[in-house]
């Protein structure tokens, strides 16, 4: 009965490594090809600005020449899509942001230039 179970572990075994290593591999290879097509989706209501970071106190910003109030909950968002605070703001970036219907931030997008540029060919500028 031992011997048994072995010749049909010893069958199955190779074969199943085999297979489950392909199919990790395809499954690596698919999330590192789709990673690299995925773009951010940027808010529609957006407004596209320069940026100055270190100027202001929390929790103020200031967008162009405007000095905005960034407001309770608002995020900032850096060009990896990492959530980032008030002080790790550049000194000076392209920004997209939105503003809630207090007149307060709700949410800044530090852009890439490849965004940047899209943006601009779009004419949000």
């Amino acid at each position: 009965m031992m011997r048994l179970k072995y010749l049909i572990m010893l069958c199955y075994c190779g074969p199943m490594r085999i297979g489950l290593a392909a199919v990790m591999v395809l499954a690596f290879a698919l999330a590192t090809t789709s990673h690299a097509q995925l773009q951010r989706l940027l808010p529609a209501n957006g407004k596209l600005a320069q940026a100055y970071g270190q100027q202001q106190q929390y929790p103020m910003v200031q967008i162009d020449r405007e000095v905005l109030r960034l407001a309770p909950g608002g995020v900032i968002v850096d060009q990896n899509n990492r959530f980032i605070l008030h002080g790790a703001l550049p000194a000076q970036a392209a920004i997209l942001y939105v503003i809630d219907n207090r007149g307060e931030i709700s949410r800044i997008i530090i852009l890439t230039p490849e965004e940047l540029a899209r943006l601009e060919q779009a004419g949000m500028r």
